[in-house]
Order: C-alpha cells, then structure tokens, then sequence
C-alpha cells in the first residue's frame, strides 16, 4: 500500500527560519548581520522547478518497443508416429508407456496440434536520427522475430534490427515514417556529475510514456561485463525502462537505461544506465557497418587489492595487473611481461583493471599508442600497436620440464602451507597439465590467511616476490627469508584452474 504523501509547513522550514531571524535583527538594530550565504555554489546547479518543460520537449523522442518471438509447435518424432510435443526423453518402440504418453498429450491440448504462441516483450526506445534510427537494449529484441514500435502519438511502426551489440547490451532499430521524427541527440557522461539531477523517460510494465526524475547516484558501475560502463541512478526504473533514455538537464542523453537492483522485481531506487560515452560509438559502429569492431591487446588481467599492490610496491592500488599475455597478440610483440601492473594506456591513465578493457576497446585498430607499465617497482614504457578483437583469447601457461624425481611434502611455516614438486602422482591426484611449473599445495590451515585468500590444494605456486620457485624447498626458503626481512605479506604467483592471479598472504 503507498504511504500517503506529507508536506512540511512552510514556517517550519529551517532556511525560511534563518531569513526572518536575519532580517528581525537588522531591522531592529540597524546594523548589518552575516549570515551563511543562501546562493548556491557557482558550479552547482540549483533544482529545478519543474521537469514539466523538458519532459514536454523529449516525450515525442522516446517510444515503447515491442518485441514478438513466434514459437513453432513441437510434435512427437517415432514411437508410433502421431501429433503432441515431444518429451524431455524417448520411450523405447513398443513401451506399455507410449500410448497412455500419446493419450496424455492429446488431453491436454484438447486433443489437437498445439498452435504456435507468441511470446511478447516489451521496453524502451529513443530516436537518434529522424530519419528513423531508434536505440534500444539488446536484450529487448534478442531473438525476436517480430519488432515494433509505438511513437508518443500512438502511430505504431514495424521495426527493422540494423545491428546489435551483446557485449554492451545495445541495439539500433530502423522504421519507415511518412514524415521525420523528433530526434535527441548524445550528451557527454563523461562531465555529468554524482549529485547532478537526470530525467528518465521510458515503458515500465507496458505503460508508456512515463517520466521519473531523481540524480546520479554513482559513475562507473560495473555487472560484470568485460565492457561495463554504468552510470547509478535513483530515478525510478522498472520492468519494460529498459532502453530508454537518461537525460541531463540539457535534454542530451547520458545514459541508456538498462537494469536494477532489486529483491522484488521494482524499482528501490538503484538503477543502471549504459553511459552515453560508451554507447555513441558502438551505436555509430553499427548505424555505419552492422558490426562492431574492438581494440585488442593480448593481456588477461587481475584486479589489485592494497596487500597485492604493497607486494609489486606500488603506492596504493591501481592500475590492472597483468596474469598471462596471449602469444601473438600485440602485448606480446610490445614485450609486455606477466606480472606487469599497467598504469596508462594511450595517455590515459588506468585507475582500475575493470577500466582497461574498455580504454583499448575504444581505441582505433591498428594505432600505435605509448602505455606505462609498471615492473621490478620502476615505471616502464612500452609501445603497442593496437589489434583487432577477433574471438577471446585465453592465455595458457608456458610449459617447462617436470621434476625427474618426486620431493617430499614440505610445510610452510607462517602461511599455513604444505607444498610438494609436480610429480606423476600429484599430477593425477589434482589433474595438473603435462609440463606444468612450479610447486603444488597440498594442503592449507583452515584458520590461516592463506585459506582465507582462497588458495586451496591443487593450486600451483610459480613464484614468490616475483621470483622464480623451482623446488619445494626453495619456497620455504623464500618465505622465511621475507620473514627475517620483516616482511609481513609474501606475493604470491598462483596458477590455478588454467589462470594465473597474483595473492598477497599474510606471514603468520
């Protein structure tokens, strides 16, 4: 049930209370009284009044899109021939089971072919050219075999896809119009503000036409996505906003609204908007060619926590730590090592590894670009020429000779550790690759930080400070030697379940 709205009374408001205090005593003594300014800051912009005019302005750019998917009845194939689904299993010819199957079917539709259904979904659209180019979400149209959208003034128009993007979860739609149609052009997100007021215009639950308002919440959110861009919103946004606009105060368009954070399906206030700045050129890509096409480096990357940061030296956590680089890829041929901690990128700098993929992603195929990369606690730099993102490359692990000898199990004191050379047994036991380096956990303390890092048997340590390890006991060394140094954290280079991440433990 909705709690019913309340008001405050107008003597009651604090800043009304200030003014008449000032003035009463001006009045009263003749002398001038400072009081905190009432003006807002000059790079602040004030609310508005009313969204009434901009939302009569965009109402007519903004349009409901609907997406129709056709599923073909499915019948029965063998077993005696005869119309109904087929079921999640075959039932052998001549099964007592087959014809009550067969009855059963038949009953329940009625004892006659299943008609195909159709599956409708609905969302949100906005017109970018007035020729007819209309944006949306991926995930409106996917796999729909029938599209179409009604304008504000309820004209309805069968839509054509010109192209869609799933890793960004963008879609440009084309209709035919007897006369152009109201257009809204980009805005910049990039100088939109947390705190700034935006407007969101789009279909929830089929309702059309429906106006919210409220600010920016956040930037740079992120869902997962290797190409994530979200802007926070708590304007309201619900089922059927998807693909629609965010505005600015401007009337541009920063945001295409895409999902929420919800326990129960509506809107709490945590909204996401793909970002204007990473939607334009994706959209251009498609309205010009069809396809998308993506930079490509050859690195896959680590976030960095402080302890990780602390072990490589770094000042503070930054910059995405390189795991594995692919062979062939353009960071192979620019020499970048595992281990390296990129910290620009084309001039850019690269505050976080969620930000690189995106920064290379927009970069021009083939451009040749200076990168900063930190290694051996110095900046190095390097320079890439940017490929072309193809299929996604998995890095694999360069291979070395397996120890001719089994060594025994050796505990690692103050990590919690027990760590054994790769030999044919552990190989089998923990399903190690042929020609795997490195020395292999056995076991780990429940109660250590090791555990708590999540390093788990089976798991493969390569090094340790950045330091090659080649035999168990050499590892136990390395731990005591950073031990005796006062050191309170080793690096570790873990290579598990065909990855390689880096782990700072705590030596205990």
């Amino acid at each position: 049930m909705t709690a019913p709205f309340s008001s405050v009374p107008r003597s009651s408001s604090p800043l009304r209370r200030v003014v008449a205090v000032a003035g009463l005593a001006l009045a009263v003594t003749g002398a001038p009284l400072l009081v905190p300014s009432l003006a807002p800051p000059a790079y602040a912009r004030s609310a508005p009044e009313s969204f009434a005019d901009m939302a009569e302005k965009l109402l007519p750019s903004v349009v409901n899109v609907y997406s129709t998917q056709i599923s073909k009845p499915v019948r029965a194939q063998g077993n005696g021939g005869g119309g109904g689904a087929e079921p999640d299993f075959q039932l052998p010819p001549g099964s007592p089971f087959e014809q009550f199957f067969r009855e059963f079917m038949n009953r329940q539709r009625g004892g006659q072919n299943q008609a195909p259904r159709r599956q409708t979904s609905l969302g949100s659209g906005f017109i970018v050219d007035s020729t007819g180019f209309i944006v949306t979400n991926n995930h409106v149209i996917d796999g729909a075999d029938e599209i179409s959208v009604k304008l504000h003034d309820n004209t309805e128009l069968s839509a054509k896809l010109i192209g869609r993007d799933p890793k960004t979860d963008l879609a440009l739609l084309k209709v035919e119009s007897a006369k152009p149609l109201p257009a809204v052009q980009f805005g910049d997100s990039d100088k939109a503000r947390i705190g700034d007021w935006v407007m969101a215009i789009g279909n929830p639950f089929g309702l059309g036409g429906t106006v919210t308002a409220g600010i920016l919440s956040a930037r740079n959110r992120s869902t997962g996505g290797a190409y994530d861009d979200f802007l926070q919103t708590d304007a309201s946004i619900n089922r059927g906003n998807s693909g629609g606009p965010m505005f600015d105060m401007d009337g541009k368009v920063i945001g295409v609204n895409s999902a929420i954070l919800s326990p129960n399906g509506g809107s709490v206030g945590i909204g996401f908007a793909i970002s204007s700045n990473l939607a334009r050129p994706v959209i251009e890509q498609i309205k010009n060619g069809g396809a998308v096409k993506r930079g490509w480096l050859g690195v896959k990357i680590q976030r960095l926590d402080d302890d990780v940061a602390a072990g490589f030296g770094l000042d503070k956590a930054r910059g995405a730590l390189v795991s594995a680089v692919t062979d062939g890829s353009p960071a192979a041929k620019a020499q970048v090592k595992q281990g390296d901690v990129i910290l620009k990128f084309d001039g850019r700098d690269v505050p976080e590894s969620d930000r690189l993929p995106r920064i290379v992603a927009d970069t021009p195929i083939g451009k040749p670009v200076d990168m900063v990369v930190w290694r051996n606690k110095k900046e190095v730099a390097l320079k890439v020429t940017v490929g072309e993102l193809k299929d996604e490359e998995v890095a694999t692990a360069t291979d070395s000779k397996e120890p001719s000898a089994a060594e025994p199990a050796v505990t690692v004191r103050g990590l919690g550790l027990k760590v054994q050379a790769i030999d044919a047994a552990t190989r089998e036991k923990f399903g190690l690759p042929e020609g795997q380096a490195g020395i292999v956990i056995t076991d780990v303390t429940g109660d250590s930080n090791a555990f708590e890092k999540g390093l788990r048997p089976g798991d493969i340590v390569t090094e340790v400070n950045q330091e090659e390890v080649k035999s168990a006991g050499d590892l136990a060394a390395k731990v005591t030697a950073a031990r005796e140094a006062k050191k309170k954290t080793v690096l570790l280079t873990l290579f598990s379940k065909g990855d390689t991440r880096f782990v700072a433990v705590r030596i205990d």
